[in-house]
């Protein structure tokens, strides 16, 4: 089976602005906070997919992650 991947704007949730809607990801927080969250080790690191712009996390760790977190394991 193959692994599932997520993008940036399918986790992280942005406000609308202007004439834009806006959009509720996975997580209830800004793409900038997960890239901190990347930045500070606490979140599972992105792999790259096809090119250097094509960036990604992988369902399977992110559902870890979240199980992690429900547990109470930081």
């Amino acid at each position: 089976m193959q692994p599932r991947y997520l993008r940036i704007r399918e986790l992280a949730s942005t406000p609308a602005r202007d004439d834009k809607p806006g959009r509720q990801g996975r997580y209830p927080v800004a793409p900038a906070t997960i890239w901190r969250w990347v930045k500070l080790g606490t979140f599972p690191a992105p792999v790259k997919l096809g090119g250097p712009q094509t960036t990604a996390w992988r369902v399977d760790e992110l559902d870890a992650w979240d199980a992690k977190r429900a547990t109470g394991g930081q």
